[in-house]
Order: C-alpha cells, then structure tokens, then sequence
C-alpha cells in the first residue's frame, strides 16, 4: 500500500497535493471505501463520530474530498459476509479512507475481520489514516493512548510501518498532547517516533517515510 498517514484527515493544499500524487490521478477518478469502525471504540466513542466521518461533516476532511464514489466498510460486519464479496470490494477501490478514535479496537477488527491480511496484497490502494487510523499501522501506540483494552493487554498494534506516531500535537481539544507530553511519550517507546499536528502527515510509499507539513512536527529517536 501507499501511505498518507495524518492526524485530522486532509487539512492543507500541501497534503492533498502528496494524496494526488499518491493516486496517481485527480480525486475525481477515484473511488474509496472508508471505515469508521475506530469511531465505536474506546471510553468516548458515540455513534454521531462515525456519521459525521461517513458523512463527511466531521472537521477532519477525509470522505468530502471530491471523490468519484465512496462507499463504506465496516470492519465488524464483515465476518457475517462472504469474503470473497468484500474482498473484490477492497481490491477494487483506490483508497482506505480509516476513521480515528480507538487504535487498539480499530486495530482487533482489522485482524479480526481478515482486513490486515490483505495489507500486503494492496499494493496499489493508497491508505489514508487520520488519527487511531495512521496509528494502527505502527508497531505499538504507548501507553498515553491505551483506551479500549485488547484480549492480548498490551499496546502493540499491525506494525506495517517501523515508527510510532503521536497525534493531535499541541492541540487545543488535547491539553494532554504538549510537545513535553510527546518527549516523554517518545521516551517510553523503542524505536523512531513522530509527534505530529493537525497540518501534518507522513507518506509511505516503497518503504521511503517523508513528512509533508504546513505545521508542527518532530521526529523522535532518529537513530533507532
């Protein structure tokens, strides 16, 4: 997969150009399938997030970008569905549009679901993540995002990328998210870390890792 790993969707001309790009042609062209399921889990999830996410009146622009179909994917349906109906469905689409909220929970029903181990066969799918939805991605959140709890009761999540991510830096919605909470967040992790804000992404393709940003960021543990 291509990456496009934010932290409240597509926010500036910087990260819509880098998804463009990705694509590999105009929104317009392109068809996504989104997922909401992150929206559901954890001690704050409600079912207005994930209406608002779908229905694109969120404040993190993901499913409103203009694209030419979008369709959605709700990870916990899908076992009651046969796979290779779902399947086509992911295979065909060009992008992932994948909802925050919970990582851990959005994290089980990938795995759950069978989504994750279709990762590696998406080669040309451009994933685009906002907030738990880039998370999922990493080898392990930390424990200052723990919410919903997995069977297995640690924070480790897909591992597709080798770095961690810190969202939501220094916003006004998260006093807990200063760049000082993210230095010792970074701290506690073992690899290379990102603390990003809302006008920040990180694109992934080929296992090449560039940020693209109008905004704040810093990269952690460098040489890990």
């Amino acid at each position: 997969m291509k990456l496009l790993l934010t932290d409240s969707g597509v926010r500036n001309s910087s990260m819509l150009a880098a998804l463009v790009d990705l694509l590999g042609k105009p929104i317009a062209e392109a068809s996504a399938l989104c997922i909401p399921t992150a929206g559901y889990g954890g001690p704050y999830g409600d079912p207005g997030g994930p209406w608002r996410f779908i229905s694109g009146r969120s404040p993190s622009p993901m499913t409103e970008l203009g694209w030419n179909s979008v369709g959605v994917l709700e990870l916990s349906a899908l076992s009651s569905i046969d796979k290779e109906r779902w399947v086509s469905w992911v295979q065909e689409a060009d992008a992932l549009l994948v909802n925050g909220g919970d990582a851990l929970y959005l994290c089980h029903w990938m795995r759950e679901s069978g989504l994750a181990d279709l990762f590696p066969s998406l080669r040309d799918t451009v994933y685009v993540g906002l907030s738990a939805g880039s998370m999922v991605l990493t080898p392990r959140i930390g424990e200052h995002f723990v919410g919903w709890k997995p069977h297995t009761g640690d924070d480790s999540t897909l591992g597709v990328v080798d770095f961690s991510i810190f969202p939501h830096l220094d916003s006004p919605g998260c006093p807990d998210n200063t760049m000082a909470d993210a230095e010792r967040w970074a701290a506690g992790m073992n690899g290379r870390a990102y603390a990003i804000d809302a006008q920040t992404a990180i694109t992934v393709t080929d296992g090449s890792v560039e940020v693209v940003s109008e905004g704040h960021w810093k990269l952690f543990n460098p040489a890990a």
